[in-house]
């Protein structure tokens, strides 16, 4: 019997590796996976490289993670904001390393690896720093940058609902990022506010079938 569902949020974390890139849901706090961030600081993995929208806020969530020292590199579209204080203060120590990628490229990256696109040129970049390094053509007079695919060992990500196949659905913008990261990951771990029974969920309503998902835990609302 299929039944991914684990029994805590330890189990949930259990295994991932120093050195691993880990995807994290959200966007700001929008759809954050906050109690697995914190499983995640609590697990131990270090020398992590993150992929998120942005570098954090506040300092909790991600924020958390990289003023825990965890994270060597981050790949993402917002690192600065008004709330980001941890990341720049790591950033101008030089305690960080940051991939600066356009918030659409990055999720085509992602969805590039998901969908075992080899890359894709985009007009997003080119002609700045961005495409420093990276192949560039002009296709009908216009410019464009190769991008290759984003693709990570783990996936965390925050659902709504969720079967014990790991069919999940969202809550409204809370969704964003997480459909591509399930897909673009080798471990895909998926926090949910409730489990169903199987045929619970209408199909016409699974955003993220179980076939991308490995892992599910119930957390509280």
């Amino acid at each position: 019997m299929i039944d991914k569902r684990l029994p805590d949020i330890e189990a949930a974390l259990a295994g991932i590796a120093d050195g691993a890139t880990v995807m994290i849901g959200g966007f700001g706090g929008a759809g954050q996976p906050a109690e697995l961030i914190d499983a995640l600081i609590a697990q131990g993995a270090r020398e992590l490289t993150i992929v998120n929208n942005n570098a954090g806020n506040g300092e909790t969530g991600l924020a958390a993670l990289l003023k825990a020292g965890r994270v060597k590199k981050i790949i993402c579209s917002f690192p600065r904001q008004v709330d980001s204080q941890v990341f720049d203060a790591l950033y101008r120590a030089g305690r960080i390393e940051l991939e600066l990628v356009p918030q659409g490229n990055l999720a085509e990256r992602i969805r590039a690896a998901g969908a075992g696109i080899g890359g894709f040129f985009t007009p997003t970049g080119y002609g700045t720093e961005l495409a420093t390094g990276k192949e560039t053509r002009v296709i009908d007079g216009r410019g464009y940058v190769l991008e290759s695919p984003i693709d990570a060992d783990v996936a965390l990500i925050k659902a709504e609902r969720g079967d014990r196949w790991g069919n999940l659905v969202y809550r409204k913008t809370a969704r964003n990022f997480g459909p591509l990261m399930a897909m673009a990951a080798q471990l895909t771990i998926a926090s949910v506010h409730e489990f169903v029974e199987l045929g619970e969920l209408d199909p016409e309503a699974i955003v993220t079938p179980g076939l991308f998902v490995q892992r599910v835990v119930k957390v509280k609302r």
